[in-house]
């Protein structure tokens, strides 16, 4: 018993990569978020920073501790004060600083923003700038640690709402690639609970777009099954009833011979009957399995339109010269007439099986000395066969039933099954080609033309 590899669930795979795209997305929002934030801050921070400085500069050019030899130090008012310190110096000597710092400048540099580490590890956010006089030098510094946590405590008022609300939206998204997926689901159980010889259509109602062709493919499948099942049954039940007839008359014609004793001329009569019996039960054969072949061909995904293209005159040729001796037989005359070579739609077996059936239904059933005509034109767009004969026709009552199964002309003694022209009938259907039945002009008896469109050229 071969082991099928079932692939891994679409659901489980479309949930998966929904997940990650919203993890990837969520992770790429909050970087994104971090930086903004970052910039905006700092941008915020340092304008307060140079504010401040500015308030520094004013109040020094305003006089203040112009002649003090002691420096000034501001007390601490706010718990966050540590975080922040300032440094005023007037001619090179300090004279006010935040209580934090010590007497050192707080950068080299004099003017502009600065990053410094100092001495005991911290890191400060530092500007200086100069008074009007030129003798004033100002610094104002933040520690960068201060503007860490603002920075998470932003970060975190706009990121925790939305990592808690992940999880509530991975449930919905399962949630609904559930309910999207569910007409899967139910196609899955509706196939599974289908009985093996069921084959009609399964309903198209609210279905998807994306599912709908996939039905519909199905239904098709299921058209194409029933047409093969149909098709199927159709041949047993015709063999079974088309062979009883020979098989019965063979074994007749057996039981003639074996009860005939020493009378060799019956015995012989019933064998040659016998033999007859056994070659139009081989013909019948050939016959039916020709037209399932046909209807089988019917229902495949490989039309005959795209065999290519056959001289119907040298399918005619030869088709002429293997049935003249039974004509010759017969007594009966078959002429060709074909100036030209003439393509048609393939396969060259279809067109040979037909051309064979309509002669030989011709010299079949016309009378010894009977002429039976092949033509072969060309004209614009199409290519035209005729077999005519000269027989005795058939009226038009009897022409509409021609091409039925098994339907036979009464009072005809030829031997036959009425398959024949059911054979034309479904070749010309399957290479595109129009039958027309009727009487012939020139010889009087049945005419059959067949007219196929010109292939074009490859």
């Amino acid at each position: 018993m071969s082991q099928r590899r079932a692939g891994a669930s679409l659901q489980a795979r479309l949930l998966g990569l929904l997940l990650a795209l919203l993890c990837v997305v969520w992770l790429a929002a909050a970087f994104m978020t971090w930086i903004d934030a970052r910039h905006e801050l700092d941008e915020l921070l340092d304008s307060h920073l140079a504010q401040a400085a500015a308030l520094l500069v004013v109040q020094q050019a305003q006089g203040q501790h112009d002649d003090d030899d002691d420096v000034a130090d501001v007390p601490m008012l706010h718990k966050y004060a540590s975080k922040v310190a300032f440094q005023v110096f007037h001619e090179g000597r300090l004279v006010m600083r935040s209580p934090n710092v010590d007497p050192t400048p707080l950068a080299a540099s004099s003017s502009g923003f600065s990053t410094v580490r100092r001495e005991d590890g911290s890191t400060w956010r530092v500007f200086a700038t100069r008074g009007q006089a030129n003798d004033v030098q100002v610094y104002v510094a933040e520690q960068n640690d201060s503007r860490n946590a603002i920075l998470q405590a932003v970060l975190r008022s706009v990121l925790l709402p939305l990592l808690f609300a992940l999880p509530l939206l991975a449930l919905l998204i399962w949630w609904a690639v559930r309910r999207e997926l569910l007409p899967l689901s139910q196609l899955s159980r509706q196939l599974q609970g289908r009985q093996a010889q069921a084959l009609a259509p399964l309903p198209l109602d609210q279905l998807p777009l994306e599912i709908l062709p996939v039905v519909e493919a199905l239904n098709d499948l299921f058209r194409r099954i029933e047409h093969m099942v149909t098709a199927e049954r159709r041949f047993t039940a015709d063999a079974a009833h088309e062979l009883r007839t020979p098989i019965a008359a063979i074994r007749a014609q057996a039981q003639v011979a074996q009860g005939a004793g020493s009378d060799r001329a019956q015995r012989d009569q019933a064998l040659l009957a016998t033999l007859a019996g056994c070659d139009r039960a081989s013909r019948l054969v050939d016959q039916l399995l020709t037209l399932a072949r046909l209807e089988a061909d019917s229902s495949s995904s490989a039309p005959t339109a795209r065999a290519p293209p056959v001289d119907l005159r040298a399918v005619a040729q030869r088709t002429a010269a293997q049935l003249a001796p039974a004509a010759l037989a017969r007594q009966q005359e078959l002429a060709l007439d074909a100036a030209s070579p003439a393509l048609v739609p393939g396969p060259e077996l279809l067109i040979d099986v037909l051309l064979r059936n309509l002669l030989d239904n011709a010299l079949r059933y016309s009378p010894p000395g009977a002429q039976v005509t092949i033509w072969v034109d060309c004209h614009a767009g199409h290519t035209e066969l005729r077999v005519e004969d000269s027989g005795a026709g058939l009226p038009e009552p009897e022409l509409a039933h021609l091409g039925e199964r098994f339907y036979r002309a009464a009072g005809q003694t030829q031997p036959g099954s009425g398959l024949g022209w059911s054979i034309v009938r479904r070749i010309a259907q399957a290479t595109s080609a129009q039958l027309q039945v009727g009487r012939s002009e020139r010889l009087g008896g049945l005419a059959v033309t067949v007219r196929w469109p010109t292939p074009l050229p490859t």
